[in-house]
């Protein structure tokens, strides 16, 4: 018995070592998304979103990315923590670190470890240390939510900046695209003694 609980959780610890950490995600990045993004450095196994409970709108920016390979997983780390690497256009630089045993919410029970749970009655030492830890994390909570907030607005400033500049340049295009179809730049190559190239 202790050996199949062994090989499952080595199993697991290989697993670790090909799965990248990425974070600073947009709440607009989606699998897909993300997917094809790191499909330049290898091949993406599988995508875990990290769900964010302490946020009121549940919104994940981070993920477990498990690569084919341990050394794709280091690909991955090394040019991402080298240069700023955006997906889809947002403005947030994506980081990535090594994937940690911890992160995992379905990782099998290490051999021959005992977790306990302890309730604090108000008369424990320890019960005012985790009021202030609960006070903080409430806290916590509500700066996170307000900071996300901001971002969604900026990213949605950004997205818009972008489509106007798109639609510009396409409209320039046009123009000049037009130009060239009605006749105007050979009239005007003539006017001005200029050579006019042919399509």
């Amino acid at each position: 018995m202790g050996s199949a609980t062994d090989e499952q959780y080595a199993k697991f610890e290989e697993k670790v070592k090909r799965t990248v950490y990425v974070d600073n995600l947009s709440p607009q990045v989606t699998e897909p998304v993300l997917r094809t993004a790191l499909d330049q450095f290898g091949t993406v196994v599988s995508v875990h979103f990290i769900p964010n409970f302490t946020e009121p709108i549940n919104s994940s920016q981070c993920a477990l990315v498990e690569m084919k390979d341990s050394k794709e997983a280091n690909s991955v780390i090394s040019v991402i923590s080298q240069f700023p690497f955006m997906m889809s256009g947002m403005p947030r630089p994506v980081r990535a670190y090594p994937a940690e045993v911890e992160m995992f919410d379905d990782r099998p029970i290490k051999p021959g470890r005992k977790i306990s749970f302890v309730w604090l009655g108000k008369e424990d030492p320890d019960f005012e240390v985790a009021k202030k830890m609960k006070c903080l994390t409430q806290r916590h909570v509500a700066e996170a939510a307000f900071l996300l907030k901001q971002q969604l607005v900026e990213e949605e400033k950004l997205a818009k900046q972008q489509q106007d500049a798109l639609k510009g340049n396409y409209k320039k295009y046009e123009i000049l695209e037009g130009v060239m179809t009605d006749g105007t730049a050979r009239r005007l190559a003539r006017r001005y003694n200029m050579r006019v190239a042919d399509d």
